[in-house]
């Protein structure tokens, strides 16, 4: 018996190993260079929210032919330079976005409805990912029938149909850049055809939204919609933006009046705006009033700033410090961050849960918040930080010319 194991467990090993490789090369008949894909994506596209790179490639004679498409020429060129360093020949059939011609040279847009609707795929049916303000700046990479695929300051990907954006080219997107602008500040409100709140409306407005100024009349602003249409604002829901960005106090208690003055919004999947915000949109939306854009989801937020608190010390944070919950990491699995609220002190945080509302960590109280307590993970300080993934409006030029661009035309 012993013998007979002898002569077979080297021939099953055999078979084992035999089976393994014709199944390896199997696979990379299939999925042609694969892993060397799969290396450059990992490096440049980690994170397909933000990074476009949808590639494959496809056996042909002795040569490979990449096909698809993305918004990262490094990555493309690291690909490229992989190929040629390992001797592997291709053909390069990889459509670099923007796709100029199809867009007639139109790869900028600014939105100009007070929300625009921005999904996983060009329908209506399709994912709310995250949403755009009246005045947000666009780039556009491709078209697809009446919807548009775009990317946000911040980054995001996503669709956009044609009711909610003006594109432009870069020449008129420069000259859009270099009017003045104004910023609605009200939580909500309107825009009319007269200096006078009884005259018809042109729009709803919400807070963050950015408009051309033109001049004033009586009490109201004139402004001007990314596609021309002209219309008034009452003077005391808005500021010119240059002299609100000057004047703006980028501290705690300036986030916290911002965060209770949307107290009550409903949740919403996707949203980012006092028509509704979920969890990581609530809290974007008070930095972004507050002068800067952080990163769309929890699970980017939490990547940025400076941690404060891992074990529940909350005497260790300060108001406006982001709190991070979900499921940690275990040996079989990856942490997953599902939600996000901010400190406001005294024990408590505020947050998009069902609607934005102020739930309390003191153990002792009648509304203790159980639930996100147990699955708290840690807490990050973001406001005054300096870090890539932040974008301070004060030095972003978002809606402004730089000067040198200006004088230059």
């Amino acid at each position: 018996m012993k013998q007979i194991k002898k002569i077979y467990l080297p021939v099953l090993l055999l078979l084992f190993i035999f089976a393994s490789c014709e199944q390896k090369s199997k696979k990379q008949a299939e999925e042609p260079l694969k892993d060397e894909i799969a290396a450059v994506k990992e490096e440049y596209a980690p994170d397909g929210r933000v990074v476009l790179f949808d590639v494959e490639a496809e056996k042909q004679g002795d040569t490979y032919v990449l096909k698809g498409e993305s918004n990262n020429e490094e990555a493309l060129n690291s690909l490229k330079e992989k190929l040629k360093s390992d001797n592997i020949s291709f053909k390069d059939s990889i459509r670099l976005l923007p796709n100029k011609e199809a867009l007639e040279g139109k790869t900028r847009a600014v939105v100009k409805i007070s929300v625009a609707n921005i999904r996983d795929k060009p329908k209506h049916s399709a994912q709310l990912v995250t949403q755009a303000t009246m005045g947000m700046p666009l780039h556009v990479y491709k078209k697809q029938g009446g919807w548009y695929y775009i990317q946000t300051p911040e980054g995001y990907l996503g669709w956009v149909d044609y009711g909610g954006l003006h594109s432009m080219n870069p020449q008129e997107f420069s000259s859009w850049k270099g009017s003045e602008k104004l910023i609605f500040l009200e939580t909500s409100g309107n825009a009319y055809t007269k200096p006078d709140n009884k005259s018809q409306r042109i729009s709803d407005l919400v807070a963050g939204n950015i408009l051309e100024l033109e001049g004033k009349e009586n009490n109201f602003y004139k402004v001007k919609y990314p596609n021309g249409k002209k219309a008034f604002v009452e003077i005391a829901y808005a500021k010119p933006y240059k002299e609100w960005l000057a004047n703006l106090e980028q501290d705690e208690e300036s986030l916290i009046k911002t965060s209770k003055e949307l107290m009550g919004a409903p949740y919403l999947w996707g949203g980012t705006s006092p028509k509704g915000v979920d969890c990581s949109g609530f809290t974007k939306t008070v930095f972004f009033l507050n002068g800067m854009v952080i990163p769309r989801d929890a699970s980017q937020q939490i990547n940025t700033g400076k941690v404060v608190d891992t074990d529940k010390n909350f005497e260790n944070l300060e108001k406006g410090d982001l709190l991070f919950f979900g499921k940690p990491a275990t040996d079989s699995t990856s942490e997953r961050v599902i939600h996000v609220g901010m400190w406001i002190g005294d024990n408590k945080f505020i947050h998009s849960m069902g609607e934005v509302h102020i739930s309390n960590f003191d153990k002792d109280a009648e509304d203790f918040d159980e639930y996100n307590y147990n699955r708290y993970l840690r807490s990050k300080r973001v406001l005054n930080q300096e870090d890539e993934g932040l974008i301070y409006l004060k030095n972003a030029d978002l809606f402004t010319q730089p000067e040198a661009e200006a004088v230059k035309g």
